[in-house]
């Protein structure tokens, strides 16, 4: 449970974001800041986290912009009078913005812009809540990396590269800040119902193929929920979780307990 305490969530526009603010709130939360670069959509998760029960504030900002980030912090523990937990959740990946992804012909610009909003954002954001973290009773950051930080995929040398540099950067995290009783985890989805997904899958010739292949590893062969996720992530940034720190937790219905993918997807086994 999260009583009384006071959250920020990054990307929280819609997926994993928007559903783990709003059970923020549901889990007695008593302020939660839904950071989007879309303000609109923060708002929009705002006022359903109020609806949950919780205050709420929606801001937009750009999760690489340094300045951005300090206000961001800055506004949450203004309107709420400090900060408890972290929740970087902001993420991209490059078959948002090309078609032309395998390493060689990846462009620069866009593995730089997966870069800046994967793992810069993570450290921006951690760096200036630090200070506020240390004084609350229970700190907690909890990332978002992915089955991706954990075994390659092809097509996503930036996307899997920044997921794995998130979960170093959560141990590194969770060593620095022990001593000032702040813990860092992170987790590892699989893939979970979201519009990044659902726009990926949109966006092949054949849909219903494309989705049978994403989830073709997962031994529930079916996408998470974004629930799912979000009732994780309140674990990790609740006090029943007080002996997790600079862990990376799986939650990708198995995929990583064999070698094979489902028969469905036309591979085989």
């Amino acid at each position: 449970m999260l009583q009384d305490k006071v959250c920020i969530v990054t990307g929280a526009g819609a997926g994993i974001g928007r559903a783990t603010a709003i059970e923020m709130a549901r889990q007695g939360a008593r302020g939660v800041l839904a950071a989007d670069l879309d303000r609109a959509r923060a708002e929009e998760t705002a006022a359903l986290v109020e609806a949950a029960g919780a205050a709420a504030l929606g801001f937009g900002g750009d999760i690489a912009d340094a300045a951005a980030v300090e206000a961001m912090v800055a506004a949450a523990a203004e309107r709420f009078g400090g900060i408890d937990v972290l929740h970087n959740n902001a993420g991209i990946h490059e078959t948002g913005f090309t078609e032309r992804t395998r390493i060689e012909d990846l462009d620069e610009a866009i593995f730089d812009k997966v870069c800046d909003v994967n793992l810069k954002g993570v450290f921006l954001a951690t760096k200036f809540a630090i200070p506020y973290l240390r004084e609350s009773a229970a700190g907690a950051i909890v990332n978002a990396s992915s089955l991706s930080g954990l075994v390659g995929f092809e097509g996503a040398g930036a996307y899997c590269a920044t997921k794995g540099g998130v979960i170093l950067f959560t141990k590194v995290t969770a060593l620095e800040l022990a001593a000032d009783g702040i813990r860092c985890n992170c987790y590892c989805p699989g893939v979970a119902d979201t519009d990044m997904a659902r726009g990926y899958i949109a966006s092949q010739p054949d849909p219903v193929l494309a989705e049978q292949v994403l989830v073709a590893s997962h031994l529930n062969a079916r996408m998470a929920d974004p629930v799912e996720i979000a009732r994780l992530v309140c674990f990790l940034a609740s006090e029943d979780s007080s002996f997790i720190n600079g862990a990376a937790v799986p939650i990708e219905a198995g995929a990583m307990a064999w070698r094979g993918v489902h028969e469905a997807t036309g591979a085989a086994s």
